[in-house]
């Protein structure tokens, strides 16, 4: 099983883009933060991102996601987000790395996890405020920085995405995977 990283920062168009790659027959992983934003919200927590216990929700939900079962067939799997931008993340927001993060980071650094090309989604020059993603752009600016640090950091090879139509960066994707798979 190849698996790849699509990250960047919120608001890049990193979800529409998968859900093009899906659409094309891809095993897609989904993000965990926003599944844990919107079950954070939904229980009428204002600020998630300020729980102590944020970053840890975060890390155990990649985990439980990489260890699922993954369809029959399969041969490509592409994941939204890894611990490593749960790594950025937690930086981002000055909180101390636990240890679920630190396991995952060191499985997604270890040889044969992931795939070390990692495609870095460039952010389109503006931010659609959602009730999930409450970051402005300059703030997603910066933590695109921070994103990009960590997977340097980290031994990653960034493969840049720029900001096209959905269908554009999808085809560009699904071009580097055919011919690296």
């Amino acid at each position: 099983m190849k698996r790849f990283i699509l990250t960047g920062a919120p608001g890049a168009g990193k979800t529409s883009i998968l859900s093009a790659l899906a659409a094309g027959g891809y095993a897609i992983v989904p993000e965990a933060a926003t599944d844990v934003m919107t079950a954070r919200l939904a229980l009428a927590q204002a600020e998630p991102w300020a729980d102590p216990l944020f970053i840890d929700r975060i890390a155990a939900l990649q985990r439980q996601r990489r260890e699922a079962p993954v369809h029959p067939g399969a041969t490509v799997q592409v994941h939204d987000r890894s611990a490593v931008c749960t790594l950025a993340l937690a930086r981002h927001l000055g909180h101390p790395v636990p240890p679920v993060l630190e396991q995952e980071v060191a499985w997604a650094t270890g040889g044969g996890s992931f795939d070390h090309r990692v495609f870095f989604v460039r952010l389109l020059g503006f931010i659609e405020p959602t009730a999930v993603r409450r970051i402005g752009y300059a703030e997603s600016q910066a933590f695109e920085r921070i994103h990009e640090d960590c997977y340097r950091r980290l031994g990653f090879d960034l493969v840049d995405v720029p900001a096209r139509t959905v269908a554009e960066r999808a085809a560009a994707i699904d071009a580097h995977i055919r011919s690296w798979a």
